[in-house]
């Protein structure tokens, strides 16, 4: 199938635009008595036992039975975190089997600076990684027009589209990486992570807008994640998305609440210290973060997070993380 041009892009949009509204979603479930976001955090330098330990602290249900669906950073193959590694990504898949999921496949399209989203899998090995542990792939690239959403967004005057495979998921499942975008995005972590499932003909105008955060936030109106992995192991605390000033994080996050992750991710940032974009701003000031918050996506404070940790250092680190937070 050819890829999806910015003609057809056009074109589809015109014709099934009106169907799907703004969030295609049901709201989430935020009335009522105010809702703590958990998120577990886990003080490592090894990526398998952080994602084990993660998980099990954070014990994510209705996965067994469920066909599971993973959106990995995969915009270029560059070292972690520039994309996910594939500790994280075996792991994270090994533990999707052990709680049950009827199966697990990865689905992405990546960066057009970086080359075809096969080109880049085959650099990371991806494809004998799915052999070995058990997942199938869906390149976002080769798939058809029919095959694509559209939605409506205040930030997006010509709407814009994900793949029917992660709107209709049964399990979503984001895993990303921690680090700053040098590129106008300030960071990127799970909410960004939505870029890698829009067609590559419209990321261009949203790269170049001024609106470009809030689009971003605005892209996960379309879906959502039932379980989110950030590997905060390495870091970029400057630069990004591919290349950056590498920090060690020494961090593994796992939540269902893209805000919250996000917010504890740029927390971890702040306390390694990073560029002027991140350091000089309150978290929940971030336009990425205050848009999602407004289309209520998530966490709508520091106060609505819960850090959730299983030993004493990484109950040390969330402390410290903790005052960062409720800085704002």
């Amino acid at each position: 199938m050819a890829p999806f041009d910015r003609r057809s892009f056009l074109r589809a949009s015109a014709a099934t635009l009106a169907l799907a509204p703004l969030a295609g979603l049901d709201p989430l479930p935020l009335a009522g008595a105010p809702r703590r976001s958990r998120v577990a955090l886990v003080r490592t330098r090894d990526r398998r036992a952080g994602v084990t330990r993660a998980l099990q602290l954070l014990d994510p249900r209705g996965i067994r039975g469920k066909r599971a669906l993973i959106k990995p950073n995969f915009n270029s193959a560059d070292p972690t975190p520039g994309s996910t590694h594939n500790d994280t990504l075996a792991q994270l898949v090994a533990e999707l089997h052990a709680r049950g999921a009827r199966s697990v496949t990865l689905g992405e399209c990546s960066g057009p600076p970086a080359g075809s989203t096969k080109g880049i899998m085959e650099r990371k090995g991806t494809f004998d990684l799915a052999r070995a542990s058990g997942f199938d792939i869906v390149n976002y690239e080769e798939i058809g027009e029919t095959d694509w959403v559209a939605f409506q967004a205040e930030h997006w005057p010509q709407g814009f589209h994900l793949p029917r495979h992660v709107v209709e998921a049964e399990y979503n499942v984001s895993t990303c990486c921690l680090k700053t975008h040098g590129y106008g995005g300030v960071f990127t972590m799970s909410l960004k992570l939505s870029v890698g499932l829009t067609p590559r003909a419209i990321r261009r105008d949203m790269h170049r807008s001024p609106d470009m955060r809030r689009m971003i936030a605005e892209l996960n109106t379309g879906y959502r994640p039932r379980l989110i992995v950030l590997d905060g192991v390495d870091c970029f605390t400057d630069g990004g998305p591919g290349q950056g000033t590498l920090k060690r994080g020494n961090v593994m996050i796992a939540g269902d609440d893209r805000i919250a992750v996000d917010a504890v991710g740029v927390a971890v940032l702040k306390e390694l210290g990073s560029n002027p974009t991140i350091m000089d701003h309150k978290i929940f000031e971030q336009e990425q973060i205050a848009r999602a918050v407004e289309l209520q996506l998530g966490a709508a404070a520091p106060t609505a997070i819960e850090l959730v940790t299983g030993d004493a250092v990484s109950a040390a680190y969330a402390a410290t993380l903790r005052g960062i937070l409720d800085l704002g």
